[in-house]
């Protein structure tokens, strides 16, 4: 039986017959296999990130700016707080830079806590090429 505007609900084109093979069957939708799909995905997505965390963020080595002063042509003086492991040791990256946001200065700074502290406040002083126009942290880091 060939296709008709009889037989075809409006709307449905309607092919010459034999032309384009035959048609097929509204597949069956799976909702659970979807759904099993993104829980499993998800999972695995939750999984890498916790490792990845645990593994390159670490929350214990955190810096605060105090203070920067003394600014003369060729430095400035930074003052940080550092909040480390007890007893643990860092290395902090400071810079200074000048008006026009250029850096001028950049240093390291081993940072080490006392047994049982986890609070250190720093005083270091940044060498510059140029006159800076502030000092900042920019992070702190575990050593090693």
């Amino acid at each position: 039986m060939t296709e008709t505007h009889a037989t075809v609900p409006p709307g449905t084109p309607v092919f010459p017959p034999g032309r384009y093979g035959r048609r097929r069957e509204p597949g069956r939708r799976r909702p659970l296999l979807v759904g099993v799909l993104v829980a499993v995905l998800a999972g695995v997505l939750v999984l890498a990130a916790t490792r990845l965390y645990a593994r390159y963020g670490d929350p214990n080595y955190d810096a605060q700016m105090i203070t920067y002063a003394e600014i003369t042509d060729t430095g400035v003086r930074v003052d940080f707080r550092v909040t480390l492991p007890a007893g643990g040791s860092a290395v902090c990256l400071l810079r200074a830079r000048s008006h026009d946001g250029a850096e001028v200065g950049r240093d390291e700074v081993p940072v080490t806590a006392a047994p049982g502290e986890r609070h250190l406040t720093v005083r270091h002083r940044i060498t510059t090429t140029g006159r800076p126009f502030i000092g900042e942290v920019v992070r702190c880091r575990p050593t090693g």
